[in-house]
């Protein structure tokens, strides 16, 4: 199986068990690049590269991470997968894709759902050779979760994430109701505890980030936040006074308020004068307008220039919007977070498979370990059901009453 994925900035990262045959065809990629020390290539981040890197491999089981999916979709006749669903801008499939589109911001679902759910629905209906997703129903849905699930051998999330993108076509796009039961072989879920680092543990990967994310991680461990709700925090949702952080939208689009430690204050303050700083000289160039969810925008046009909804941790650079085109300066990109994490672990000598999620795990185990009470790291943690959160009641050094070992007499 080939990797394609985005984990690096504007690179392509391709990996793969050693093949001589596959090094073959992707030396035949322009602006290729091979990293020898983590072992894997990489190429310019363009819908023109990808089309090569793809036809290159053509043949080849390829497991293409659906961040990628604007690149997929930019340009019928661009790369392999719009080529089969199209032969011109005004095709059936290509106004399908127009309408989820369409329907997706209408939803105001994330720029990221868009790119998810247009992935999959391209592979399903290149997996059924560009026929009208009309005339299907259940028979296809069933065979293409069953392909997912037996030849791509995916996660039992990757195959239920797939299964929502064509609920979302049938239901939402098309208002097809779907009637009668899924009986698609399904990729089995498998049960496992989360990771969770002692506080040692914890402090000493802390330590060995760089200065740019240690306080996002600091933040993300000290309120137990999501990596994304991390970085999209506004500088209104920020309450020093009261100790509490606002966060907006979160999964399933709630809202929730939860701690803010007090030995991150002073660091934050700082931080938040830098930022003011970048977002007056911003203003000053003509830019400095942050992006505003919903209708806020047409509601409030002067808001998005307003210091409060400005990101707490705003990316190094001014970039494009990939809707609207505006330039404008972003948050900080996750990979970025989520690399500088890995490298810490391997530094601080921490030999579990740690990510950003590690460090809400242990803020939530650490809470009950001091024996706060679970609705209250139910609450913090914004989880539906308390059931989510009684997970980590099993990862707790001492679960339930101590039980001592025989082995320690």
């Amino acid at each position: 199986m080939i990797r394609v994925s985005s984990d690096i900035p504007d690179r392509i990262k391709v990996t793969f068990p050693y093949n001589p045959q596959i090094v073959s065809k992707i030396k035949t990629v322009g602006t290729r690049r091979w990293h020898k020390e983590e072992k894997y290539w990489s190429f310019s981040n363009s819908p023109k590269v990808l089309n090569e890197l793809i036809s290159a491999l053509d043949g080849e089981k390829l497991d293409i991470d659906p961040s990628l999916g604007t690149l997929l979709l930019q340009g019928t006749g661009e790369n392999r997968d719009s080529r089969k669903l199209s032969e011109g801008d005004s095709s059936p499939d290509k106004l399908v894709l127009d309408r989820v589109r369409g329907m997706i911001r209408l939803k105001h679902y994330s720029h990221r759902t868009e790119e998810t759910y247009l992935h999959w629905i391209v592979k399903y209906l290149v997996f059924h050779n560009g026929r009208d997703p009309e005339m299907m129903g259940i028979p296809e849905i069933e065979a293409f979760l069953s392909h997912l699930a037996v030849d791509m051998k995916v996660a039992a999330g990757t195959q239920n994430v797939a299964f929502n993108a064509l609920l979302f076509l049938y239901r939402g796009v098309l208002g097809k109701e779907i009637e009668g039961s899924i009986n698609a072989i399904r990729a089995k879920k498998p049960t496992r505890l989360p990771t969770v680092m002692s506080k040692e543990e914890t402090m000493r990967v802390i330590g060995a980030v760089p200065a740019d994310y240690q306080l996002m991680l600091r933040l993300i461990y000290g309120s137990g936040l999501r990596l994304m709700e991390c970085l999209r925090l506004r500088v209104k949702d920020i309450d020093f006074d009261t100790s509490q952080v606002l966060v907006r939208d979160a999964k399933g689009m709630k809202d929730r308020v939860t701690v803010l430690p007090d030995n991150l204050k002073p660091l934050l303050r700082g931080h938040l004068e830098r930022v003011h700083l970048v977002h007056q000289s911003d203003l000053a160039e003509g830019h400095g307008r942050a992006y505003l969810p919903y209708a806020l925008e047409r509601k409030y046009p002067k808001a998005r220039a307003e210091w409060g909804w400005q990101y707490v941790f705003p990316a190094k650079n001014l970039s494009e919007d990939p809707q609207t085109g505006t330039i404008r300066r972003h948050h900080v990109h996750e990979n970025g977070l989520q690399r500088a994490v890995q490298v810490a672990a391997r530094l601080a000598g921490v030999v579990k498979p740690i990510n950003v999620h590690t460090f809400r795990h242990c803020f939530a185990t650490h809470l009950l370990e001091a024996h706060y009470d679970i609705r209250t790291v139910q609450e913090l943690l914004g989880h539906k059901d308390v059931s989510t959160t009684m997970i980590y009641t099993h990862v707790l050094n001492r679960p339930g009453i101590h039980v001592k070992s025989p082995l320690d007499g």
